[in-house]
């Protein structure tokens, strides 16, 4: 598995995204950070936008991005910048004027013979000028933070891909559309079909599994074909972005996917953008992406984690929802996908203090989520060597799914909903690691626990000792010796309802 590494230490972003605009103005950002760190994070996504760094062709402003920086640093806390380029969410509202007004230059993506509000990816002017960007603000974050290491990752455009169309119909991408799949693209799936996304393997198999031939040739006439196109494009586009970023300074950096899920026809979303069934496309494209993450607000939270956890692929959540859903899915995130770090949209949203009703609904998601941050900072070293060692596990439960089971060093371990005097929690949530044989540390709230033995010759497992506390700097401090109702009678380890808390079981043979 893949951990980030940040000052010799595994590190667990428990972070949370701004809104698009709020980082464009330092004077608005002043009382936020503080607000920002009460919450738990250790780590903010910020948007940084071309058009605020070059204004002017040739002529950088990194005024924004030098206090952006100190303000997070009074707060201790690490930043993720997002370069919001050439596209945003698929369309093109952050490039500087210069590179909108100019149609002969960079010209825009077409449908239907008319122009798009989408710059086109076939442009070798736009990545020319983007990467040139790109790596001017990467030198100046090196000569500004290679010391403090105040950012941590670097996201690449953000959820790039056409809008409105399975492909860009422009005279130049139709010409390249009729020409043969590149040379690189083919070698990539002819030496890694046996590993590669089922649906992406099946469509090419489909037709064939040519070794060489036009785009319709070896992956049919269909939408999906377009978006496979597209995805060879715009990932060839931005994986040069990110490599002329780390030829100055070499952190980290991935690219967002807006997902679409079951039959949603590419276009619905944006067409190209490094969806699960593409994944092998932008690795076919290039190396300077170290992931492709996914901003993750579908339901199915579990299967879509799945399918960006690969071997090549660490999962990283830039993107999703915060309240009781993010509270809950930080835990199966990080116990079981070992992601390296949650960042719920709109962390800031209700923080300027107005009494509104929607201003205390998101006091209450961030307290949900704040608390859940704050018990995952306490478990930070344990949960990152048990992750390196396999012996973690997270779950979400809930009525439709009430029940997660596996395995840690021989025993089996039975995670259910709570239930006391006839009454069972809506839901739960939480992970379980080993701490060493036979000692388990537990977190989360609205489940319980039992053990069974893998060895058929010992008949039953038993509960030793169950103690509440915490940690503080790393030293376990113990706190009230559970049993009776607390643990119902013995019977189970429980996390009530009421609060996330941390808990150490020892369990015997008999």
């Amino acid at each position: 598995m893949t951990q980030l590494i940040v000052d010799h230490r595994p590190f667990l972003m428990l972070a949370g995204e701004l809104h698009n605009s709020s980082s464009s103005s330092l004077e608005y950002m002043k009382p936020e950070w503080r607000e920002l760190a009460k919450m738990g994070l250790n780590t903010v996504l910020t948007p940084i936008s071309w058009e605020l760094v070059e204004p002017t062709e040739g002529k950088y402003d990194f005024s924004l991005v030098d206090g952006l920086l100190a303000q997070a640093r009074e707060q201790h806390l690490h930043i993720v910048f997002l370069w919001l380029a050439a596209w945003k969410n698929g369309m093109s509202g952050y490039p500087p004027v210069w590179v909108k007004e100019d149609l002969r230059r960079f010209p825009r993506a077409m449908e239907d013979g008319n122009p798009t509000p989408i710059l086109s990816s076939f442009s070798p002017a736009l990545r020319e000028e983007d990467s040139r960007a790109f790596n001017a603000l990467m030198e100046h974050i090196r000569i500004v933070d290679a010391q403090d290491h105040t950012v941590l990752m670097m996201q690449v455009e953000n959820e790039v891909g056409v809008l409105g169309a399975s492909r860009d119909h422009s005279q130049v991408a139709d010409q390249a559309f009729a020409s043969h799949v590149p040379t690189e693209l083919m070698r990539y799936l002819v030496d890694h079909r046996e590993s590669l996304n089922q649906e992406l393997r099946v469509l090419w198999e489909l037709n064939g599994a040519k070794s060489e031939g036009t785009w319709t040739e070896v992956f049919g006439d269909s939408a999906r074909a377009d978006e496979i196109f597209m995805a060879w494009q715009y990932a060839r586009y931005v994986q040069a972005v990110a490599a002329a970023g780390k030829r100055a300074y070499a952190i980290p950096m991935y690219a967002n996917a807006w997902l679409g899920g079951g039959d949603t026809p590419p276009g619905n979303y944006p067409s190209g953008g490094p969806q699960p069934r593409v994944l092998d496309v932008w690795k076919a494209a290039g190396t300077a992406l170290d992931m492709q993450s996914p901003d993750l607000y579908a339901a199915d939270f579990g299967d879509w984690c799945s399918r960006y956890n690969r071997p090549d692929n660490p999962l990283f959540i830039p993107e999703t929802n915060s309240g009781s859903a993010g509270a809950a899915n930080v835990f199966y995130a990080v116990g079981e996908q070992s992601a390296l770090g949650f960042s719920p949209f709109g962390i800031d949203s209700g923080l300027r203090g107005d009494d509104s009703p929607n201003a205390q609904i998101a006091a209450r998601s961030r307290a949900e989520l704040g608390s859940s941050y704050e018990i995952l900072a306490e478990l930070m070293p344990e949960l990152a060597s048990a992750q390196v060692q396999g012996k973690v596990h997270g779950f979400v439960l809930d009525k439709g799914h009430p029940a997660a089971d596996f395995v840690l060093d021989g025993v089996s371990v039975h995670i259910r909903l709570d239930e006391i005097f006839g009454h069972q929690a809506e839901n739960g949530y939480g992970l379980i690691l080993e701490e060493q044989l036979n000692t388990f540390l537990g977190a989360g709230k609205g489940f319980r626990v039992s053990f069974t033995p893998r060895d058929s010759d010992v008949s039953r497992i038993g509960l030793a000792s169950v103690v509440e506390g915490h940690f503080e700097l790393g030293v376990w401090v113990a706190g009230r010796h559970l049993n009776g109702d607390e643990d119902d009678q013995g019977n189970a380890w429980r996390f009530d309802q009421r609060q996330v808390h941390i808990e150490r079981a020892t369990i015997y043979h008999y």
